[in-house]
């Protein structure tokens, strides 16, 4: 007598059939059986909204996308700009989140797909914008725009908008200025407080950026003055008192802002100047000062990186 072995099993459609070369054989499965339960229908296409509808949608996407960019415009400086930058990022996904379950009309279908696709690139430039925005290579709302036009990302989705012909589809509410590196003349007094004291503060701007230094004594921003790269200015009569000392760096300095709009840097001396004048019955007697704004060898004035918000613009 011979013992059946099993050598291998495959299963199929939960049948198992397995092939044996000694012993008994399982029984051949029989032919399906038939019936059963029938498939389900396929989902019905989506009905195409009407113009008028599609118009409406549209609108609403765009319209806080066209806030966020609006705020981001007047951001005018880099205290507030990384807060627009994240709105206006989010508020364009929103869009997108928004107008990609939409079924336009048939004869925009193709120019919505391209609409969709330049949004989503928009809300990645602003992500970007964002990391350039905390690196200090960008300080202001303008330059962000400016940079984006530059790179063809505000182009891009205006010519997005532009093929959704007849309905409302531009998310751009403001114009892009051209680059410009603007600057004042070296030792132009920004702001200044009557000067009548007899020391004078002598500053030197090694660095390859313009600067603006500010002079607080207490509470009161006494001097702003503009020194250039490279050069070196004397601000005479400082009165008498101590002052802390902050300067920033940067290119394209904003008058009307009073900030630099590209890589700007923000420090502050970390020691405070003390100006005073001594009297005596034979002489006047007083001290004056001399700050290098970078590196030196020997130099003996340390400053720091302040943030943004700390610094007296």
């Amino acid at each position: 007598m011979t013992t059946p072995r099993l050598l291998s099993c495959v299963v199929i459609t939960a049948l198992a059939l397995c092939a044996c070369t000694a012993g008994e054989r399982e029984p051949a499965a029989g032919p399906p059986a038939t019936g059963g339960t029938a498939s389900s229908p396929g989902t019905p296409a989506p009905v195409a909204l009407t113009a008028d509808a599609y118009r409406s949608e549209l609108d609403k996407a765009r319209g806080p996308v066209r806030d966020a960019l609006r705020k981001l415009a007047a951001a005018d400086g880099p205290k507030s700009l990384d807060g627009r930058l994240e709105r206006a990022s989010t508020t364009v996904n929103d869009a997108v989140t928004r107008l990609a379950e939409l079924t336009p009309p048939a004869e925009v279908r193709a120019g919505h797909d391209a609409y969709l696709t330049a949004l989503r690139r928009f809300a990645a430039a602003f992500d970007t914008a964002r990391q350039e925005a905390q690196n200090q290579e960008v300080c202001t709302g303008p330059a962000v725009l400016t940079r984006m036009e530059r790179e063809d990302e505000l182009p891009a989705v205006r010519e997005a908008a532009r093929s959704l012909s007849g309905y409302p589809a531009d998310v751009v509410p403001v114009k892009a200025a051209a680059q410009r590196t603007r600057r004042l003349p070296n030792g132009r007094y920004i702001r200044s407080e009557s000067r009548t004291g007899r020391g004078y503060l002598e500053l030197r701007n090694g660095n390859r950026q313009d600067a603006v230094v500010v002079l607080v004594r207490g509470k009161k921003k006494a001097v702003t003055v503009y020194v250039r790269k490279k050069s070196k200015f004397k601000v005479r009569g400082v009165r008498d008192g101590g002052y802390k000392v902050y300067y920033t760096l940067g290119d394209d300095w904003d008058s009307r802002a009073r900030t630099f709009t590209r890589s700007c840097a923000f420090e502050r001396f970390d020691k405070a100047l003390r100006f005073r004048t001594t009297y005596t019955a034979t002489q006047i007697s007083w001290k004056n000062w001399t700050l290098t704004l970078n590196p030196v060898v020997g130099g003996n004035a340390r400053s720091r990186k302040v943030k943004p918000g700390e610094f007296p613009a």
